[in-house]
């Protein structure tokens, strides 16, 4: 008996297949770096769902600073929805109504951050982007594009950007949106880019789209409510939302890129040769 399960062992051993080998675009566990708790803007809804947006606050400090304020003053939590959804374009969230109040110490008009010094990329794309001389990424896994010394964060899907009236309005923060559709792409330094969506944006994507002008509800019954916004570093540590970006200062993240450009396996029988930096997003993930 001893004899025989020795033999089926040794034979399952045989039929086992290899083990995949390491691509050279795979990271190390040390290319995964925690995103700050306060980094993280967690957005409630009244159906129970919730989103979480990762603050852009080097590129856009005073509107970041703003969003920080509004969600330490739980202004949100009341009053406030989804209140506008066109379809292939943007889902928009804040007072409908245009009447409450902002919390204290929020900047009505901040500075137009829309774009800053730069650049202040680690690795690029290989081809010229359509709207910019050319696309890459931050250390810190931004996604980026710029012109000589300029750069901007890209109007890519699940990017946050603030709502705003006609110039000089630049928007308090206060009423934010993200592209749940083909990346207008023309928006670019146009509007205050704060942030990425980074977990449950299909809670956005999926809502009914909106039958007014520009998607816009017409009616509050049709707004899905937000019960609550608030930063993970205001959170009991227990409830905390913990993710990861992978760093893009290495020959792995290098490797990643072009496999984004050129893609591989029996499928793809032509390369590419390039990508659209909207389509090769920087990774994000829970932390394991």
């Amino acid at each position: 008996m001893l004899n025989f399960l020795l033999a089926a062992a040794l034979a399952q051993a045989v039929a086992a297949p290899p083990a995949a080998a390491a691509l050279p675009s795979d990271p190390l566990p040390a290319d995964w770096v925690a995103v700050p708790d306060d980094e993280l803007l967690v957005f409630t809804l009244a159906n129970g769902h919730s989103f979480t947006v990762r603050l852009a606050s080097r590129y856009a400090p005073v509107h970041v600073a703003n969003i920080r304020k509004l969600a330490a003053a739980q202004w949100w939590d009341a009053g406030t929805s989804v209140y506008r959804l066109q379809d292939n374009y943007v889902a928009q969230w804040g007072d409908a109504t245009e009447k409450k109040p902002l919390a204290a110490g929020v900047v009505e008009t901040p500075p137009a951050e829309y774009s800053h010094a730069g650049p202040t990329t680690v690795a690029r794309l290989a081809q010229r982007d359509p709207y910019s001389e050319w696309a890459g990424y931050s250390r810190d896994g931004w996604p980026l594009a710029g012109n000589g010394a300029t750069e901007w964060l890209p109007h890519c899907y699940g990017m946050v950007g603030v709502a705003r009236d006609l110039a000089p309005s630049t928007g308090s923060g206060a009423e934010l949106y993200t592209v749940i559709g083909h990346s207008p792409r023309a928006l670019d330094r146009n509007i205050a880019v704060v942030g990425r969506v980074i977990d449950g944006i299909e809670w956005l994507s999926s809502l009914p789209r909106g039958t007014g002008d520009l998607g816009f509800y017409t009616t509050a019954g049709e707004r899905s409510p937000i019960v609550s916004a608030r930063l993970a570093s205001a959170l009991p540590a227990a409830a905390r939302p913990h993710f990861e970006y992978r760093r893009a200062d290495n020959p792995r993240f290098i490797a990643w890129i072009a496999s984004r450009e050129n893609r591989s396996g029996p499928f793809f029988t032509v390369p590419a040769g390039g990508a659209d930096i909207c389509a090769a997003l920087p990774p994000v993930r829970k932390a394991p």
